[in-house]
C-alpha cells in the first residue's frame, strides 16, 4: 500500500502530462481534415500531384517513427530524462515547418516540391515530439491504475485538441469563401462576356488571396498553442527512470529488442486490430470535408459538422473510461467501434439533410472517442505482459509505441494517397463548384462502404487478442511480486555489504 501511494500521480501531474498530447492532435486534425481540400482548391495543386504529396508525407511520417524509436533507445539519460530532450529541441523547428505547409509560394515551378519537403519535415519533427511523449506513459508511474487514469486524462485532452484543431482551422477558414469555378464549356465568347469573365477572375483572385491568408492565420494560432502545450509538459511532468525499470534488468540492443517485440503475440494481434480501425477513421477523416462540400452540398457548413464530431468525441471520453473500467477493455472495443457502423451507412443512404447530418456527426463522434482512447489504454497492458515473459530485457517501450504508430501511419498514407488518386481518376475538378457523378460515388465509398468493411475486419482480429481483464489482473500482481522480490534482493545485498564494511 505504501508503494502504491508513492506511485500515485497528482491531478496536476496528470493534467500537465495530458496537455502534452494536444499539439500532435491539433496539428494532425488540421492536416487530416483540411490539407487535401487546401492542396486541391486553394494551392491549386493537380489531384495527381496532391495524391503524391499526401502519400509520400504519410509514408515518410510512418518511416520516421521506428527511426526515432531507435535513436531514443540509444539516447543516454540526462538530468532532464531520456525522452524530454527530444520534445524540447524538436518543438521550435516543428512550428516553423508547420507554418510553411500552409503558405502558397509565389513560384511557377517547384510548388509540389515545396509542399512535399515541408510536409515531410514537419512529420519528422512532430514524430520527434510524439514518440517520446507516447513512451512517457511507462515512465510516469509503475501502477497500472495510475497509467490508465493518466491515459484517460490524455485522451480527453487529445480529443479536445482535435476539437481545437477543427475549430481554429475551420472557423477561421470558414469566414472567407473559397471561390469555385463553373463549367468552362459554357463560357460565352462575346466581348461583354469576356469582360465579365475578367471581372469575375479578378474577384476570384482577391477571394483566393483572402482564403490563403486565413489558412496562414490559423497556422499561426495553432503554432502558438503548440509552444504553450510543450512548455506545460516540460515544466509539469517529471520523467522517472525507476518507473519502468526493474533493478535486475540488463539492457538489450535495439534490433534484438525489435525481434522480441515483433514476436510477442498479443502485440501483433492488438496492432493488427487497431490497424484496420485507424485506417477506417483515417479514410473518413481525409475525405469528409470533400464529401460534405460536394456530395451533401454543405459547402459553408462542413467545418461546423466536423466540429460537432469532435465535440461529441470529447464529451464521451470519460464515459468510455468508465465503461472500460466497469466492463473491460475488450468489451469496450466491441461496443465502441461497432456503434459507428449504422451511422456511416445512414449518412450515405439518407437524403441530404443538414439536421440529420448533424445527428449522424454527433453519433459518429461517440465511436471516434472509443477509437482514440482504447489503443493507448491497451498498449501498456501489452508492455507489462512482455516484461513478464522477458524479465531480463528492458528499454523497449519506445519500440512498442513507435511501431504501433508506424503501422497505422503507413497504411493511412497508402489509403489517403489511393483515395486522392481515385478522385483524380473519377474526374475531380479543382476548384469546381460541382463534381461529376463518378466523384460523388467515389466519395460515398471512401466515407462509408470501405470504412465499414475495415471496422468489421478489425472486430474479427480483436477476437484473437488474449489479454482480457482476468489476464490483466494476473499480470499486475505478477509484476508487483517481481518488483518486490527485486527490491528485497537489492536491500539484502546492501545490508550484507554494510555488515562487511
Amino acid at each position: 500500500r505504501l508503494q502504491e501511494n508513492r506511485e500515485r500521480l497528482s491531478v496536476c501531474s496528470k493534467l500537465c502530462y495530458a496537455v502534452g498530447g494536444a499539439p500532435y492532435q491539433i496539428t494532425g486534425c488540421a492536416l487530416g481534415f483540411f490539407l487535401q481540400i487546401y492542396l486541391l482548391d486553394v494551392a491549386q495543386v493537380d489531384a495527381f500531384y496532391a495524391s503524391i504529396i499526401l502519400f509520400a508525407g504519410r509514408v515518410w511520417d510512418a518511416i520516421t517513427d521506428p527511426m526515432v524509436g531507435f535513436f531514443i533507445s540509444k539516447t543516454p539519460w540526462t538530468r532532464f530524462g531520456r525522452l524530454m530532450p527530444w520534445i524540447m529541441f524538436s518543438t521550435p523547428f516543428a512550428i516553423i515547418s508547420y507554418f510553411l505547409i500552409w503558405f502558397v509560394p509565389d513560384i511557377s515551378t517547384g510548388q509540389v516540391m515545396w509542399y512535399l519537403v515541408f510536409y515531410c519535415a514537419f512529420q519528422t519533427l512532430v514524430t520527434c515530439f510524439h514518440v517520446p511523449y507516447s513512451a512517457l506513459t511507462m515512465f510516469i508511474s509503475r501502477e497500472q491504475s495510475e497509467r490508465d487514469s493518466a491515459t484517460a486524462y490524455r485522451m480527453t485532452v487529445e480529443v479536445l485538441g482535435t476539437v481545437l484543431g477543427t475549430a481554429i482551422q475551420g472557423q477561421i477558414v470558414g469566414k472567407v469563401d473559397t471561390p469555385c469555378i463553373g463549367n468552362p464549356f459554357f463560357f460565352s465568347l462575346s466581348n461583354s462576356s469576356v469582360s465579365m469573365e475578367e471581372l469575375n477572375m479578378t474577384h476570384d483572385t482577391e477571394s483566393l488571396t483572402d482564403t490563403r491568408n486565413a489558412y496562414m492565420i490559423a497556422a499561426g494560432v495553432i503554432g502558438g498553442l503548440y509552444i504553450l502545450c510543450a512548455l506545460i509538459l516540460l515544466l509539469g511532468v517529471k520523467e522517472r527512470r525507476e518507473s519502468s525499470e526493474l533493478q535486475s534488468d540488463e539492457p538489450v540492443s535495439f534490433f534484438q529488442g525489435l525481434k522480441l517485440v515483433m514476436n510477442h503475440g498479443p502485440y501483433i494481434k492488438l496492432i493488427a486490430g487497431f490497424l484496420f480501425t485507424s485506417l477506417a477513421f483515417m479514410l473518413l477523416e481525409g475525405n469528409f470535408a470533400l464529401f460534405c462540400t460536394y456530395t451533401l452540398g454543405f459547402r459553408n457548413e462542413f467545418q461546423n459538422i466536423l466540429l460537432a464530431i469532435m465535440l461529441s468525441a470529447t464529451l464521451t471520453i470519460p464515459i468510455w473510461q468508465w465503461f472500460l473500467t466497469r466492463f473491460g477493455k475488450k468489451r469496450a472495443v466491441y461496443v465502441g467501434i461497432t456503434s459507428a457502423i449504422p451511422f456511416l451507412i445512414a449518412v450515405v443512404l439518407l437524403e441530404s439533410n443538414l439536421f440529420i447530418t448533424y445527428m449522424v456527426a454527433v453519433a459518429a463522434g461517440i465511436s471516434v472517442a472509443a477509437a482514440f482512447l482504447l489503443p493507448w489504454s491497451m498498449l501498456p497492458d501489452v508492455v507489462d505482459d512482455f516484461k513478464l515473459q522477458h524479465p531480463s530485457s528492458r528499454g523497449h517501450e519506445a519500440i512498442f509505441f513507435s511501431f504501433y504508430v508506424f503501422f497505422t501511419k503507413f497504411t493511412a498514407g497508402v489509403s489517403l494517397g489511393i483515395s486522392t488518386l481515385s478522385l483524380d481518376f473519377a474526374g475531380y475538378q479543382t476548384r469546381g463548384c460541382s463534381q461529376p457523378d463518378q466523384v460523388h460515388f467515389t466519395l460515398k465509398m471512401l466515407v462509408s462502404a470501405v470504412p465499414v468493411g475495415l471496422i468489421l475486419l478489425s472486430l474479427l482480429l480483436f477476437k484473437l487478442y488474449p489479454i482480457d481483464e482476468e489476464k490483466r489482473r494476473k499480470n499486475k500482481k505478477a509484476l508487483q511480486d517481481l518488483r518486490e522480490e527485486s527490491n528485497s534482493s537489492s536491500e539484502s545485498d546492501n545490508t550484507e555489504l554494510a555488515s562487511i564494511v
